[in-house]
């Protein structure tokens, strides 16, 4: 859906992005992350035909965003981090004014009201968007970048300024919307909540990639859980009581199993039933969850 090669861009006195290459598949959700001036969000600005690089080329679903970038525009929904509302128009007409933008023809009310009641506005269609707090203005200016339905949104920093139960709403926003086949990349230092729906995780540092691959963690992209078997002693026969299991790893020492399993929780209980009636010493058994902060600090010094 996204692809990304040999992208530069220079800032007067500093270069941004150097040979920046990726590709991101459809219908996945992909936390951009890195330090302050690491370039994310010049990334997501190019992402969005609002910079142009100096060198490279993005793709957008096959098209070459340099060459059409109003076709690729149709393709995308932009939240920048620090957004703009027209204050002194109702929550209803901020968002029937970006309906037609988009290109939303003929009645745009049903188009308005799903926006608004996804994001909770939906009781305040009729007050100004000026007279809103912080946090609903922030949603007011999720809904208006959602309202076209478009099949990429990027976000930068969607959090800030949300309230604790608003941030949860955002995280199921954003899963029900790659449910919907929409391609997702969000820009947060907020790695907790974007564990918590993310399915990769793109690291920037000095206008580089660091690393770019899956969260193995992810909830909302896994088809199945990543398990953790710890015995209390190593014990012979391991694999071959797991039996057929993915991904397979075991430590030197013999004491811990990681491995893939895509049946539900009662194929699982099945499955420790049978290890514990075989004899094996298992001390902890279950999902294992991967610290996004864990990986994301450790890449980070493994690349400087």
């Amino acid at each position: 859906m996204i692809d990304v090669e040999g992208l530069c861009f220079d800032y007067p006195a500093k270069r941004a992005l150097s040979d920046v290459s990726f590709t991101i598949e459809p219908g996945t959700v992909t936390a951009l992350v890195g330090p302050n001036g690491a370039g994310k969000t010049t990334l997501l600005r190019c992402l969005a035909t609002l910079e142009l690089p100096y060198a490279g080329r993005i793709r957008l679903d096959g098209i070459d965003t340099g060459e059409e970038p109003l076709r690729a525009r149709r393709l995308l929904g932009f939240l920048d981090e620090f957004f703009g509302l027209y204050d002194d128009l109702s929550v209803r007409r901020c968002l029937t004014y970006w309906a037609g933008a988009h290109g939303l023809s003929g009645d745009t009310d049903a188009a308005v009201l799903d926006a608004a009641t996804r994001l909770g506005l939906s009781d305040r269609l009729e007050e100004r968007a000026g007279s809103l707090s912080r946090g609903l203005r922030q949603r007011l200016a999720i809904a208006q970048v959602i309202i076209h339905r478009p099949r990429i949104l990027l976000m930068d920093e969607p959090a800030s300024g949300l309230d604790p139960e608003a941030r949860a709403g955002l995280a199921d926003l954003i899963r029900s919307l790659q449910a919907e086949g929409m391609t997702i990349v969000v820009s947060s230092h907020i790695l907790v909540e974007l564990q918590d729906y993310s399915s990769h995780m793109l690291i920037v540092d000095k206008g580089r990639i660091v690393d770019h691959a899956p969260i193995g963690g992810a909830r909302a992209y896994r088809r199945s859980r990543r398990l953790r078997l710890v015995l209390s002693r190593p014990a012979d026969g391991l694999a071959r009581a797991l039996g057929d299991v993915a991904g397979l790893a075991v430590t030197p020492d013999g004491l811990v199993a990681q491995f893939d399993f895509a049946e539900d929780l009662e194929a699982q209980a099945a499955l420790l039933a049978r290890l514990v009636g075989g004899g094996l010493p298992v001390a902890a058994f279950g999902e294992d969850h991967e610290s996004l902060q864990d990986r994301y600090i450790e890449k980070l010094k493994a690349s400087r």
